[in-house]
């Protein structure tokens, strides 16, 4: 009977102990960042502050904001959503010609780069990082999570880890062929559709293949949608373009 009660007592005291530690790892951010800790209406924690940026940036270079544009000039930009050729038919962005990742991802997309480039090839870039605020936006009128992220969960976009990406011959410029245009919400745009010709398969698999040897994964329903697997590791961001100008950043 006695030691029932010390296991018992041993059980309820490590209870206690997680408990405590499960507060702690919770309240952590906000006590630490200051006042930007808002839960938004789905109980999301997301960054709209430089300043708030900075200090995470901080504790962890990791999480600087690199300018792809500046590290990897031979890259080719064709920023959808700064323009009105997307699904929205609508420019989300200003008027940029720049765009970010954090510093895992853009050093892994170098690598992609430099390996393409062996071979003749390189890459575009459609969309890169993208503030929490468009996400939301972009929901409205799909309102389905194979093809759009849904706010609730945030995106690996507004973590800054998520990159949609096509490959080009660096002579031409020119697009390969992958059987589908950059956001095309139907099946033939999915990993597993094999009803393709021959030609678009070995490019799919080319692009996937890239990419995953550097530490990318696939998004199932989008051949050009590649993300790191630890994104939940990096806070969502909704802060504007312009200002990620301004964060310093660590590269090395």
């Amino acid at each position: 009977m006695i030691f029932t009660k010390l296991i018992l007592n041993k059980v309820v005291i490590r209870l206690q102990m997680l408990h405590i530690l499960a507060l702690v790892f919770l309240l952590t951010p906000r006590t630490a960042f200051g006042q930007d800790t808002t839960l938004n209406k789905y109980g999301l924690w997301v960054i709209s502050s430089t300043s708030i940026l900075q200090k995470t940036i901080n504790v962890n270079t990791n999480k600087s904001m690199i300018d792809i544009k500046k590290y990897i000039p031979t890259i080719v930009l064709d920023l959808r959503y700064a323009t009105t050729n997307n699904f929205m038919k609508t420019k989300l962005y200003p008027n940029i010609n720049y765009t970010f990742l954090r510093k895992p991802a853009a050093k892994a997309l170098k690598k992609v780069q430099t390996e393409l480039n062996k071979k003749g090839l390189g890459v575009k870039i459609f969309d890169a990082y993208r503030p929490y605020s468009v996400t939301e936006k972009m929901w409205e009128p799909i309102k389905d999570d194979r093809y759009a992220a849904d706010p609730k969960k945030g995106s690996g976009h507004n973590r800054g880890v998520a990159v949609d990406v096509t490959i080009i011959n660096v002579k031409t410029g020119e697009e390969i062929n992958m059987g589908t245009g950059f956001d095309n919400f139907s099946d033939t745009a999915h990993g597993d559709f094999n009803n393709l010709p021959l030609l678009v398969l070995q490019n799919r698999l080319l692009l996937k293949s890239t990419m995953e040897n550097y530490g990318f994964k696939v998004l199932d329903t989008e051949w050009w949608h590649f993300y790191l697997p630890n994104a939940k590791e990096y806070e969502l961001l909704d802060v504007p373009f312009k200002k990620l100008k301004s964060i310093r950043k660590s590269i090395d």
